[in-house]
């Protein structure tokens, strides 16, 4: 027994000198570890297959969700089916401006003065639906809201220059003219899309209501990473409405540059409605712009404690009071 162990753990060969075999002794130990590793790296292997599979899988799942998700818009048929079981008529209607199309809803009655809202980026209309569908403002006011160039059902997935989205909506304003007052009220990045919307139509509104407006160049810190997904296929994986939004916000630094020229062209009364502890739209932005509006007839700043930049929604009661003062 002895002499058949020696015998596996030996290795023969001849040598041809002295014509004798030559045993030479392997410890089991090393054929042990050397299978044990070749084990060890095949198992590894196939979990590493497995991963980088999944990771294929969940990667091409998301591309094609993202092209549906975070759309923030809804379709026409299903708000007005929503309006009407609160109580309001919602019209909803699409104009064609030089082959870009405007997106946008209204309520309240045709004989009354009329505000516009510009939602913030990303977003659609429905950023201020609430308000349209306010007893208390339907009582003074027709209200609009519009689907910005890029977002919504206006053009989606393909943002524009503040200059050029004004260009666009602009012609909105002959069609909704009843020889009442007429208002523009905008959020966030609305907000200086309603300071250039009332610089290229001078005479035209009686009033805006910037409400956490981004309006200072100074207080926008462009991140380099965006070009980095607009301009590769990475952009394909960004998800719905917040590729339009990550462009246009990647540009935007440059066009509150240009926009300075056009606050001195502002005569009418500017409310400003800002949160005190707004961290992405800081509240310098409204001394900025008390600074820059020398020709307004009035400006007045509702600086509410403790909100932040969703005041739209978690302040509605104090920017509806604001808008109730502007008729």
């Amino acid at each position: 027994m002895r002499k058949i162990v020696f015998l596996i753990l030996t290795y023969t060969s001849y040598d041809p000198f002295i014509k004798k075999p030559l045993l030479t002794f392997f410890p089991p130990c090393n054929y042990l570890f050397t299978f044990a590793t070749f084990k060890n790296i095949f198992i590894m292997k196939k979990k590493v297959m497995k991963i980088f599979w999944s990771l294929c899988i969940i990667l091409l799942l998301w591309l094609v969700l993202a092209q549906s998700c975070m759309t923030f818009r809804k379709p026409d048929s299903e708000v007005k089916k929503k309006f009407q079981q609160d109580g309001v008529e919602l019209a909803t209607a699409t104009i064609n401006v030089d082959g870009h199309h405007l997106h946008y809803v209204k309520t309240g009655s045709d004989t009354l003065p009329t505000i516009i809202f510009i939602h913030g980026t990303p977003g659609s209309w429905d950023a201020f639906e609430n308000y349209l569908k306010d007893k208390g403002l339907l009582q003074k006011f027709r209200m609009v809201s519009v689907d910005r160039p890029g977002f919504g059902y206006s053009d989606f997935g393909n943002p524009e220059h503040l200059a050029k989205q004004s260009e666009i909506i602009s012609p909105l304003f002959a069609l909704l003219n009843n020889h009442k007052p007429m208002f523009l009220a905008g959020h966030s990045l609305g907000g200086p899309m309603v300071v250039k919307l009332a610089a290229d139509n001078p005479a035209i509104f009686s009033g805006m209501v910037i409400i956490s407006g981004s309006i200072d160049p100074a207080e926008e810190q462009p991140e380099k990473w965006r070009p980095i997904l607009y301009k590769t296929p990475l952009n394909y994986f960004v998800p719905g409405a917040m590729r339009p939004s990550n462009e246009e916000l990647w540009y935007l630094k440059k066009d509150l540059v240009d926009l300075k020229k056009d606050f001195v062209k502002i005569t009418c009364p500017v409310y400003f409605v800002h949160g005190a502890i707004d961290t992405w739209v800081p509240p310098g932005n409204v001394e900025y712009g008390k600074k820059m509006l020398v020709n307004a007839s009035r400006v007045e700043e509702t600086l509410i404690p403790g909100a932040n930049h969703f005041i739209p929604w978690t302040k509605f009661n104090e920017i509806k009071q604001v808008l109730l003062r502007l008729y």
